[in-house]
């Protein structure tokens, strides 16, 4: 069993800070704003020789039960309920506060053991707040600045019975499973779906759309923070989850508004997060509110997944609630077909996340766009299609002269990617070229997916002597 270490403590202590220290990442975002972080992360920590799963919480904060904060202060209790040991953090340069008082008591009272840590201890400032902490009556407080890396040592010495007591439980060394992210560790040739290598699926869309609810109901639990506001997630979440025996990485992300509209620091550091999501997934689920028409940032959006080059599923969310769904599903296909010409044949998925109402056909979806993503063509069956695309419909002549196209291969799936060798690349019109991408996908059955197709000039033998 590996070893679960929460850290806790009012808003703006250093505990997100604390947190990418231990995992050695900035995977938590960081500001000076209080109440940055929303939802918990789990990640990856490493402490010397020590392996153990850190939990980054909300800031505690006394508020009522149904309001924001006091959804985000039941996540941080439901952490601190499934940790082994709890990092109380405070402020040793702003020394004790009543928040940090009233937390102790609540920290004294369960039954997980609390390592107090006295934070931003670096040089005198600090020395004040440190010697404070000792009123607590949590033990001793160790100086750390997380920041700086100091007093990590100290953190070695508390934590190490911790860890081993986790082993003899396991009855022996326990891997730590990766939940941040980052894919570095990911075996890539192992089968997708398997537990080497989980399918990365991102869910994106505007703010409000649903993407946390979806997240919850596929999952059965309250893991991610839900409620009317918009905006809520701000850090990039990914859950690990299996299905029908098919291993599945969620990534939760922030809902991206119009880019006019990103004004402040920590919204642009949550669009940033959720944009780095979408590069890591392989699948990108792009949630709409099916009682909002398709609208421009919803095209936007698309389109931006697209030129990342990840397979699409489009999720028409709070269908429940949509009146005349002939008229609506069909507005959406005729947006689709008039302005998603690169991802002609999307699939759309209707659903209700609140409900749990067409959740396997989300699920569904995704897997098979992933199949299309990867799917090569061999070269012979490439070259007798462009014999035949050559015969009816040849390219148009450049000066006079016929443009040759000699031969077509496929170097790449994930998306697809063909070259074709041709004799004057930069002569071909646009045009031509989208005739050749949609023959490709409707003759090889890759609806939905972006097709990569190049052009690259063959040498001439007789340059050199002219």
């Amino acid at each position: 069993m590996v070893a679960k270490v929460a850290i806790v403590g009012r808003p703006n202590v250093g505990k997100s800070t604390l947190f990418n220290r231990l995992v050695g990442k900035r995977l938590a975002l960081v500001d000076d704003t209080p109440g940055v972080t929303r939802d918990r992360r789990v990640g990856e920590a490493r402490l010397g020789d020590l392996k153990f799963q850190v939990i980054d919480t909300a800031g505690l904060e006394e508020a009522a039960a149904h309001s924001l904060e006091g959804r985000m202060r039941k996540q941080t209790e439901e952490a601190i309920g499934d940790a082994d040991v709890a990092l109380f953090v405070i402020d040793a340069r702003s020394g004790l506060t009543p928040t940090d008082e009233t937390f102790a008591d609540l920290l004294r009272k369960s039954p997980t053991p609390v390592l107090l840590l006295a934070n931003k201890a670096e040089g005198r400032a600090g020395e004040g707040g440190l010697l404070e902490a000792y009123s607590l009556g949590l033990g001793d407080p160790i100086a750390i600045s997380a920041e700086h890396g100091e007093g990590l040592a100290d953190l070695y010495d508390v934590l190490r019975p911790v860890v081993d007591a986790a082993k003899e439980r396991e009855g022996g060394d326990a891997a730590v499973a990766e939940t941040d992210v980052d894919v570095d560790d990911v075996d890539e040739r192992a089968p997708a779906g398997s537990a080497e290598r989980p399918l990365r699926i991102a869910i994106v869309g505007r703010p409000n759309a649903g993407k946390s609810t979806l997240i919850n109901r596929i999952l059965g639990e309250e893991r991610l923070l839900t409620g009317p506001e918009a905006g809520i997630t701000r850090d990039s979440i990914a859950v690990d989850w299996v299905w029908n025996d098919r291993h599945v990485k969620l990534f939760d992300t922030a809902g991206l508004r119009r880019k006019a509209r990103v004004q402040e620091k920590l919204e642009k550091l949550s669009v940033a997060d959720a944009l780095r999501a979408v590069r890591f997934a392989e699948v990108v689920i792009v949630t709409l509110d099916a009682t909002i028409s398709f609208e421009k940032q919803d095209l936007q959006i698309i389109d931006l997944v697209a030129r990342e080059g990840r397979a699409v599923v489009i999720a028409l969310n709070k269908w429940d609630l949509v009146e005349d769904r002939a008229e609506a599903m069909q507005a959406v296909r005729d947006a689709s077909e008039r302005y998603l010409n690169q991802i002609r044949g999307v699939q759309i998925v209707t659903m209700s996340g609140l409900h749990g109402q067409g959740l396997d056909k989300v699920l569904d979806a995704a897997f098979k766009a992933h199949e299309v993503w990867n799917r090569r063509v061999s070269t012979s069956r490439l070259n007798r299609w462009l014999d035949g695309v050559l015969t009816h419909h040849p390219p148009p002549a450049a000066s006079g002269r016929r443009i040759k196209l000699r031969y077509m291969t496929q170097p790449k799936t994930r998306p697809p990617h063909f070259v074709v060798f041709c004799s004057k690349p930069e002569n071909l019109p646009e045009s031509y070229t989208r005739y050749l991408v949609n023959g490709l996908r409707e003759t090889f059955d890759m609806p939905g997916t972006p097709i990569r197709l190049s052009y690259r000039k063959g040498d001439n033998p007789y340059h050199s002597k002219r």
